[in-house]
């Protein structure tokens, strides 16, 4: 029901006498939001107001409370997803969550179809610096891909040696817009932004040696970017990176829409 072509098609029935306003009305009773247990109110509405659902964070709830909330939601939506999974708690939550699948790498559980095809236009193109860099790029690219974006991955252009980069220069020309990944100094957000020609969203890691101060340098090296069109994220933040590609993605399918 949180999904909008449901909500059009009980409103319709409404209008049409196919179902009366006691059963809408039973429908849409937990629509704005539905309590589980004492510890968790799910935001059903948020996917009619944001197009993106609730995501579970996962660290600081317990197995248990994960799957009861995973259970709430998957009655309302396609997908289902919990971030920073250890595999510890995946392990406890098998037993408890049927069909839940797990991206080791990016350390996200969900209950989703095997295959969730891309629902919009346009292509995400992440970038990795290093390897170290992954667990991160790898949240951004899981998150948008079970939110139904097209994704191409670049891992491991890093600008100590820029000649892979430079190789690559036709997937950053395809892309509509670019989540680049980076720890150490945080250099590599600027120079791709120098080479695109869509929106550059910087993510900051926390790898590197003790002068980068657990992220610190290379936040402010994106932040201090001398190439225009460059966005930053929090540290480590794939999760939050992909989502504000997949608005700004989807923001350009609603104006090409517009009379």
């Amino acid at each position: 029901m949180t999904q909008p072509e449901t909500l059009r098609s009980l409103l319709e029935a409404v209008a049409n006498g196919k179902v009366t306003p006691d059963v809408a009305l039973d429908s849409l009773k937990n629509l704005a939001y539905e309590p589980v247990g004492e510890f968790a109110k799910i935001d059903h509405h948020r996917t009619l107001r944001t197009g993106f659902p609730e995501v579970i964070w996962g660290p600081g709830k317990t197995p248990e409370q994960i799957a009861q909330i995973m259970e709430v939601m998957r009655l309302r939506n396609p997908v289902v997803m919990a971030t920073r999974i250890e595999p510890a708690v995946y392990a406890a939550l098998q037993s408890q969550v049927k069909d839940l699948q797990y991206y080791g790498l990016a350390k996200i559980c969900a209950i989703a179809p095997p295959t969730v095809e891309p629902q919009f236009l346009g292509e995400i193109g992440i970038l990795s610096a290093g390897t170290a860099d992954l667990p991160v790029a790898e949240e951004a690219a899981v998150t948008a891909e079970l939110s139904g974006f097209r994704v191409q991955r670049l891992w491991d252009v890093g600008v100590a040696g820029i000649h892979r980069l430079l190789n690559n220069r036709h997937l950053i020309e395809s892309a509509s817009v670019l989540i680049v990944v980076a720890g150490m100094e945080g250099a590599l957000p600027s120079v791709v932004a120098g080479l695109a020609n869509c929106p550059v969203i910087a993510v900051p890691t926390s790898i590197g040696y003790g002068a980068s101060f657990g992220g610190l340098a290379p936040l402010l090296t994106m932040l201090n970017s001398c190439a225009a069109g460059v966005g930053v994220v929090n540290i480590d933040n794939g999760f939050g990176a992909a989502v504000l590609a997949g608005q700004i993605l989807r923001t350009a399918e609603k104006l090409n829409h517009k009379p």
